[in-house]
Parts: C-alpha cells; structure tokens; sequence
C-alpha cells in the first residue's frame, strides 16, 4: 500500500507524480478523469470502466447487491458481445461464466487482474507519453509560473 506523503503537493507536483507509477494515477480523482480521457480517445475506455467496477464490487456487503452488480458487471464487460466487453482469454472468460451464477467478492479478481496489467504495460505508457498528459503537465507548470510571476 503506497505511503500518502503528508506535505501539499502543487498541482504540478500532483501530476507530474501520476507518472510513478499507475496506482498513483488511480487514485487521484483529475489523474483518473485524464486518464479515462486518453482511453476514449484511444477507444479502450472499457478497461479502466471494468478495473472501476470490480473496485467498486469488492466492496459491496449485501449478498443481494453482489448477487446483482455481479451479473451487471458480467453482462456488461464479459459475456460474449457485451457492449463494453474487455479483452480477456477464454479461460477466465470461462470460470467466470460457470460461477456468474452464485458470485463472490472474488469472482472478478483474476480478470481484473489481467485488465490491470494491460493498463500498466500498454496504456499506460502511452498516456504518459501522450499529448493529454504533455498539456496537463504544461499547463499546470505555466500557471503555477504565473502565481509567482504574474509578468509571465
């Protein structure tokens, strides 16, 4: 679990500090918000939609919620032409269609996983190099710029 460093940040300190790594882009609600950006823009938002939605399950506590958002999650990103349907092998495909059934908070993990590291090995490497990145960080560093020097 990554360590929240107790000093402010300045906004271009906080973006810069998306590049560590993707957990720390995650977790931070404008690095989010650019990086969902960057997969419409890239037509794979449904990846960083889906990584969301597991987040967001595993923390469900009702069995009757589990039992729904499971199949919601399921219709949507897993079942065969799903309208966001992500890009994971027939194996995991599979388990997750034999025990769609009776879920757990668990059900999802395997293919959230391999989304995860998709994100981390290919998209996210590209939005760090990417322009919506390259303006956000140039954009805070020319008004943090202005604040100091307003002749600038």
């Amino acid at each position: 679990m990554p360590v929240k460093c107790c000093f402010h940040r300045s906004p271009t300190t906080e973006t810069v500090a998306w590049s560590e790594n993707m957990d720390t882009l995650l977790t931070n609600q404008a690095g989010l918000d650019a990086f969902r950006t960057f997969l419409k823009s890239e037509f794979s938002e449904e990846n960083v939609e889906f990584w969301l939605a597991c987040e967001d399950f595993k923390k469900t506590e009702s069995a009757e919620k589990i039992a729904s958002k499971a199949r919601m999650i399921y219709s949507e990103f897993i079942e065969a032409d799903a309208p966001k349907e992500i890009n994971i092998d027939f194996s995991t495909r599979d388990l997750i269609s034999k025990n769609i059934a009776e879920p757990t908070l668990k059900c999802f993990d395997e293919a959230q996983k391999l989304i995860y590291s998709l994100m981390a090995k290919d998209s996210f490497p590209r939005f760090l190099k990417s322009e919506i990145y390259k303006k956000l960080v140039n954009s805070k560093e020319i008004g943090n710029h202005k604040k100091w020097l307003p002749f600038l």
